[in-house]
């Protein structure tokens, strides 16, 4: 638990280290939706989503800041036949509320890179949570107050959950 605790710190505190120097904050909020990969695609198919970000630029090309919302995996109804027998499973949905420091770099203007790093807190019953990355492109619409981005969403603690999702923020 101390583990947990101090990787979850470290992102935070250094993030609220650098408010010093910084030029420019936004806040974004949004949605996401995408489909669950890897091992768990047979069990769980769609994935929605809400995303709660801060950032604070550093640079001209440069936002650090925290992330966390929720992540909501629906389960499926698998039938498994071997011979005569039949067997019906259905899995309950996967929830998870990362908590993340969060990066992004503009090579360009309108188009970002980036991604979050932190833990994941498991809600549902059994779900213990786990390390979190989350990998970002973004492009600006609207001149610059709404953003479409594509991720790929990960919680690793033995075996990764993932899901590939697309999402829409509102910039603040």
């Amino acid at each position: 638990m101390k583990f947990k605790l101090i990787f979850i710190s470290l992102p935070l505190l250094a993030t609220l280290g650098i408010q010093a120097q910084v030029d420019r904050t936004n806040f974004r909020a949004g949605a996401n939706v995408g489909l669950v990969v890897g091992d768990f695609s047979e069990a769980y198919s769609l994935n929605l989503g809400l995303d709660i970000y801060q950032h604070w630029g550093v640079s001209q090309e440069v936002d650090l800041g925290i992330a966390t919302g929720f992540s909501n995996a629906f389960g499926e109804k698998q039938t498994i036949s071997n011979g005569g027998l039949t067997v019906e499973t259905e899995f309950g949905n996967v929830q998870f509320i990362p908590i993340a420091g969060s990066l992004r770099i503009y090579p360009t203007s309108g188009f970002k890179i980036g991604g979050d790093v932190g833990y994941a807190i498991g809600v549902n019953k059994g779900n213990d949570g786990g390390f979190y990355y989350r990998p970002t492109i973004g492009f600006d619409i609207s001149g610059g107050t709404t953003e479409i981005n594509v991720s790929y969403f990960a919680v690793n603690d033995e075996v990764t959950f993932s899901s590939v999702l697309l999402g829409f923020l509102i910039l603040f």
